[in-house]
């Protein structure tokens, strides 16, 4: 993209089980100009009724942070965080969606369940981003958002603390970019043409 240009994209969804935190927190950091897309956060995590994630996000960002309600309007300058115990889908009208159906990779929510349905709504104009974790939760839906025209981002398996997820997708996807964990945020700025 050059510079100047309008950002195409207008949602990124970040999904990471063990070991993803840190680069989680580092993304959020450095995207905070990006008041113009929405992100949503999908992380493994234990089913408690606190809002310490969100707490701790925001403490990385000027954007706004919260967990998702049901039936909520997706808005841009804002992350979002799955809730525990729910999976998160995305409606055409742009709204969440929460659903309490079985477990997709022993875990709910679910990443794959998330970036599928980002897929069938927002296409080309999606960023996808795999990060650590020990299961196989959220391959298909890297595929899923590649096969759909998004853009994929995963991190680099050598490097990430537990190499299962982002090794998995890798075997099954076609992605835009592999990239160390510190470098996802700087990057995800340029393809999203924040000016910082």
């Amino acid at each position: 993209m050059e510079e100047g240009d309008v950002n195409k994209y207008r949602m990124v969804v970040i999904g990471g089980s063990a070991g993803s935190l840190d680069v989680i927190l580092k993304i959020v950091a450095a995207v905070q100009d990006a008041a113009d897309v929405a992100f949503i956060v999908v992380v493994h995590r234990a089913k408690t009724g606190d809002s310490i994630l969100a707490d701790l996000l925001s403490t990385q960002t000027k954007l706004a942070v919260k967990e998702v309600e049901d039936k909520e309007q997706i808005l841009p300058g804002t992350i979002y965080i799955a809730p525990p115990d729910y999976h998160l889908l995305l409606e055409n009208e742009y709204t969440f969606s929460l659903d309490a159906s079985e477990k997709v990779h022993y875990s709910r929510p679910s990443i794959d369940v998330t970036f599928e349905s980002a897929a069938l709504v927002y296409k080309t104009t999606l960023v996808g981003i795999l990060l650590s974790g020990a299961n196989a939760d959220g391959a298909a839906g890297i595929k899923t958002i590649a096969d759909a025209g998004g853009y994929t981002i995963v991190q680099q398996p050598a490097t990430a603390e537990v190499s299962y997820m982002p090794q998995r997708a890798l075997s099954i996807a076609r992605v835009s970019k592999v990239l160390e964990g510190e470098e996802i945020g700087g990057f995800l700025n340029k393809i999203l043409n924040v000016k910082s």
